[in-house]
């Protein structure tokens, strides 16, 4: 990986962008939705911002940039036009170990932004390491047409349901379970395709009815399966290798399987290399 993804928690963060054309106006636009208290220093700001900071959704610093603007500040995006404004803006937060991307430059920036498929609370980020944006922003394309509407909707229910399945089955195995027999389930499949609400007293019967099953349930027997692995090409494991993959708490492996498989195990998953070696 040229960049470790991560995602920020920037809710009332002070950010600063340097700019107030329509480049910075589409990265402010992503900051206002994460949270962050934005100002903007630009000596002018197009329709948009200005409107923005007529609203008081924005700080405007009607000035030229300056070094100690960066101060106390979580982030920093410069959005210029001129590359010598956002080189200095980039050499500034760097001394000051402040995040800076500088827009369309790889080089000058020390992170990059995503193309992001927005089903908040679940966010789905799409990166090249700024190799490709386009190819970048067609997966999102993809990936928004592929992810349902409702899946933010879905993921609510999941989170406020947490405590719960955690003190009712104790076994962090069982609750594996649960929460994948969950999603792959019938409430789920209501709830993404409108027909349940996810805060409805109805629904949440439904999910008590669930935890309690597989609460009595208790330990089950684990089981054991084959994959093969084929030539090594992850894609073309069928379906249910997948699944299994991604399922399993450990995974046995030879030196025939290549790390682009091993790769699409559970992170979390044990793996134990078991091949035969000759004199051992």
């Amino acid at each position: 990986m040229d960049y470790f993804p991560i995602f920020l928690r920037l809710e009332n963060e002070p950010v600063l962008v340097v700019g107030g054309g329509e480049v910075a106006a589409r990265k402010i636009e992503l900051l206002l939705r994460a949270g962050a208290k934005v100002s903007v220093v630009s000596p002018e700001l197009n329709e948009e911002l200005a409107a923005k900071a007529n609203a008081n959704e924005i700080e405007h610093i009607a000035q030229e940039f300056r070094p100690e603007l960066l101060d106390g500040k979580r982030i920093a995006i410069a959005a210029t036009d001129k590359h010598s404004v956002n080189a200095w803006v980039a050499h500034q937060a760097e001394r000051r170990n402040i995040p800076v991307n500088v827009v369309d430059d790889r080089e000058l920036s020390r992170f990059i932004v995503p193309a992001i498929v927005d089903r908040s609370p679940v966010v789905v980020a799409v990166g090249s390491s700024g190799e490709a944006p386009v190819l970048t922003r067609r997966l999102r394309e993809r990936l928004e047409s592929f992810l349902p509407q409702r899946l933010g909707a879905l993921a609510k229910l999941a989170g406020s349901l947490r405590d719960a399945v955690k003190a009712r089955i104790a076994n962090p195995g069982g609750r594996r379970r649960f929460w994948e027999g969950f999603f792959d389930g019938e409430i789920a499949a209501d709830v993404l395709a409108g027909r349940a609400d996810g805060e409805s007293h109805e629904t949440r019967e439904r999910v008590e009815r669930t935890i309690e099953r597989e609460a009595q349930i208790g330990d089950r027997p684990g089981e054991v399966v084959l994959v093969g692995a084929g030539p090594g090409d992850p894609g073309l494991l069928t379906l249910r290798a997948l699944r299994a993959l991604q399922n399993a708490d450990v995974v046995l492996y030879d030196r025939l399987v290549s790390h682009e498989v091993l790769d699409l195990a559970r992170r979390d998953a044990q793996r134990i290399y078991v091949g035969k070696a000759a004199g051992a």
